[in-house]
């Protein structure tokens, strides 16, 4: 009997210890994931969340953790190595909460959008970056986010090798990558509000030289407020719906290398 236990507290000790070695990597990028780690999500969920994708992740990858964790020696490489993991997954996915931001903050520099539905969030923003921000996520969420995380994760043991810190030029390049691509979904996002909003100077500008008696700031304003609501109920699913497949996009394939 004692032998048995024995024998089960040391395979007890060896899988917390696999455990806490994948919960290093998880909890970081936990901590910037889109919908699960916003700043309005409870620490304690966070935690809770954090611990629920460590153990779906761990079965998968147990046998690429198995030998590190037998050499007591490489465990402060792990915390660096893990950490450094997560936090490169986590930044590349907060990236497109980002970009909705900025899609929401272009949108209401281009038109007089920025004070209707007043920015109430934790994090200061334009109020069509708050609907696009909450739109976003909860179309994320309902299209699967979570399971596809999780196989992000995964994969994620066979590029980042777990104990061995990634090329530094390889993982700038692809960093410098994924913030480009973010800035250009954002552009893209907000373009039919550029647009409107250009067509909207030019036509005040001609009726003012055309009538310089007219106050065409005072006719101007209702109009430019009335037509970006107006093009925002018409373009925010659309925009969301390109927000949605670019996910997606990176979600399949997440490091670039063939599909």
């Amino acid at each position: 009997m004692n032998a048995a236990l024995t024998e089960l507290l040391a395979y007890a000790q060896d899988g917390l210890l696999i455990g806490f070695i994948v919960f290093l990597r998880v909890g970081a990028a936990m901590a910037l994931l889109p919908a699960f780690g916003e700043s309005s999500v409870p620490q304690r969920v966070r935690l809770g969340l954090a611990l629920g994708f460590t153990a779906i992740v761990m079965p998968a990858v147990a046998a690429q953790i198995e030998p590190l964790a037998e050499h007591q020696k490489g465990i402060p490489i792990l915390l660096a190595t893990e950490t450094l993991a997560g936090l490169a997954l986590g930044i590349a996915l907060r990236l497109f909460v980002l970009a909705l931001q900025m899609a929401g903050s272009i949108a209401a520099q281009a038109t007089s959008l920025s004070q209707v539905f007043g920015g109430t969030g934790i994090e200061p923003q334009p109020a069509v970056g708050h609907l696009l921000v909450f739109g976003g996520l909860a179309l994320a969420v309902m299209t699967g986010l979570h399971v596809r995380i999780a196989e992000v994760l995964i994969l994620s043991y066979n590029v980042l090798t777990p104990g061995q810190f990634p090329s530094a030029s390889i993982l700038g390049d692809w960093g410098v990558g994924q913030i480009a691509q973010a800035f250009s979904l954002a552009f893209t996002l907000a373009a039919p509000f550029i647009i409107a909003s250009l067509i909207y100077n030019v036509a005040l500008g001609v009726i003012n030289r055309a009538m310089p008696q007219l106050m065409v700031a005072f006719v101007g304003a209702p109009a430019i407020t009335a037509g970006a609501l107006i093009l925002m109920f018409l373009v925010m699913p659309l925009m969301l719906t390109v927000w949605s497949d670019a996910l997606q996009q990176f979600l399949q394939n997440p490091f670039g290398g063939p599909k």
